[in-house]
């Protein structure tokens, strides 16, 4: 019996996919078993298990809040909770209610952070700026190539990126071009089409890719 792919893959399973017969990686999947599946689903699951253990423990801290606690202890709580969500958003199975408890969690620590700044214009017109960036950023990592890219421990090695770029769905390397500098991009460019070459393919899909990148 043959083991299906998850309807929500995490972040491990989305690269095993990547690479799976695509000419394009330096190491590519032709073949594999049910254990070699297993394999990269279980360390998603793994995964999985961890953020909720923690996100436990940081709902706890959160609800438990004194009113008058320190500033350092509040800024610490709220990037955690954002590094949670960023955890989430690589995760597998369908984590909206997660992040959705993280939105609001944090709603509740800007609002102490607010209330520190003492009616401070200066300081809630940052306050408001941070709010900005933050929603910004969270919207980005909906696009499941930007939540790897972004990854401190990303699954996708540095010479693996112009397979990936050239692979991807046209809407999530669109998005992922926006995180790289133009030096990155130039370089990406140069890349991408030096493999091209050298496989020796002219995939209209894959030149596609290719002019998005040379158009960024």
């Amino acid at each position: 019996m043959e083991i299906p792919f998850s309807t929500y893959p995490g972040r491990h399973e989305r690269h095993f996919k990547r690479k799976l017969k695509n000419p394009l990686f330096p190491r590519p999947i032709h073949e594999y078993s049910n254990d070699d599946l297993l394999a990269v689903q279980k360390l998603d699951h793994e995964e999985i298990i961890d953020f909720l253990q923690k996100l436990k423990k940081l709902v706890n801290q959160a609800v438990n809040l004194d009113a008058k606690a320190d500033s350092d202890v509040v800024l610490d709580l709220k990037a955690e909770l954002e590094k949670q969500y960023e955890i989430a958003c690589r995760l597998g199975d369908q984590q909206g209610n997660n992040k959705a408890a993280i939105r609001d969690l944090l709603k509740i620590i800007m609002v102490t952070i607010s209330r520190h700044a003492g009616g401070d214009s200066k300081a809630e017109n940052e306050l408001m700026q941070e709010q900005m960036a933050r929603e910004q950023h969270f919207a980005m990592l909906e696009n499941a190539l930007v939540a790897d890219l972004l990854d401190p421990d990303s699954v996708i090695k540095e010479d693996e990126l112009p397979a990936v770029m050239l692979s991807e769905d046209e809407q999530q390397v669109r998005t992922a071009l926006t995180l790289l500098s133009d030096e990155h991009r130039q370089l990406l460019l140069s890349e991408a089409g030096a493999l091209l070459i050298d496989k020796g393919l002219d995939n209209a899909d894959y030149q596609q890719r290719l002019e998005m990148i040379r158009s960024a």
